[in-house]
């Protein structure tokens, strides 16, 4: 498969808000939480905001970058950064003014565990370097990408034990740049 890493387009939005609300329910049915409807619903709304802002702003407030598949022109991964949102900055309790959070780390069901979200997970960190960010922070609640996490970026620096429910933890990284991924 060729895979065109680019920019989001106007052409673009009813795709992606397709694809936010397929991966999003993906998730959710793996995670065992499938019956929080309402949660995924204010997630995908979240995930339509950032590609609203991303688009109104010309990159300036969110920023993402699609993997599509060249032969079908199909969107199968998505990343995005911009502030880092009120439970990082709360957990981190430092400027994170320089620091984006990186977001919307998107990967179609269908095309998972072939390294996709590692390539656009380095091309946003490009992406940074060249913006002269400094650090970037990135959370997670899911146990799935969690693991994925932990092998790509490290043991996270905050962990808020029970956030989600009993044994349900949630991550926070904030790391340094340039970072180079673990293997």
């Amino acid at each position: 498969m060729k895979l065109i890493i680019r920019r989001p387009k106007q052409s673009d939005i009813q795709a992606l808000h397709q694809f936010f609300l397929h991966v999003i329910q993906d998730t959710y049915a793996k995670e065992g939480l499938a019956e929080l409807v309402s949660d995924q619903k204010l997630e995908w709304e979240t995930k339509k905001q950032y590609l609203a802002m991303d688009l109104e702003s010309q990159g300036e407030k969110r920023y993402f970058w699609l993997a599509v598949d060249e032969e079908t022109n199909e969107i199968i991964g998505t990343i995005e950064y911009g502030e880092a949102n009120e439970l990082i900055q709360q957990t981190v309790k430092e400027d994170l003014t320089n620091c984006p959070e990186i977001g919307t780390v998107f990967v179609h069901p269908n095309y998972q565990n072939r390294g996709i979200g590692t390539l656009l997970l380095q091309k946003i960190l490009m992406t940074l370097e060249k913006q002269s960010m400094h650090c970037f922070c990135l959370d997670s609640g899911y146990k799935q990408a969690q693991i994925i996490w932990q092998k790509k970026l490290g043991q996270p620096d905050f962990i808020l034990e029970h956030y989600w429910g009993t044994n349900n933890h949630h991550m926070i990284w904030n790391r340094q740049l340039p970072f180079r991924l673990k293997e």
